[in-house]
């Protein structure tokens, strides 16, 4: 009887943790926010935000398709800085 307990403590430990790792897992590919053209910030440059500290309209030339998203740029500088740690740059919540 008592060995029987240990192994339903167990196994619902067990599922507890799966559904856990699974919610983050979900959590942390949550989608970006994108306009009816798929673009992210609607086009808008978001390195522009922390080197210009003002909105930039990116341009058609310089883009990136990250989250599921088309990211736009104003620069290739700006491109490689995205490209190189998109999680500093991206907006908080996908966007929303």
């Amino acid at each position: 009887m008592k060995s029987s307990g240990v192994i339903l403590c167990v196994s619902a430990l067990f599922i507890v943790l799966i559904g856990m790792f699974a919610l983050s897992t979900a959590w942390a590919t949550e989608p970006i926010n994108t306009d009816s053209r798929g673009l992210a910030i609607e086009g808008y440059d978001p390195i522009a935000y922390f080197t210009q500290e003002k909105p930039l309209k990116g341009s058609k030339e310089f883009t990136y398709k990250w989250m599921g998203a088309t990211w736009r740029f104003a620069s290739a500088e700006h491109l490689d800085l995205f490209k190189s740690n998109p999680e500093t740059y991206a907006p908080q919540y996908g966007g929303y």
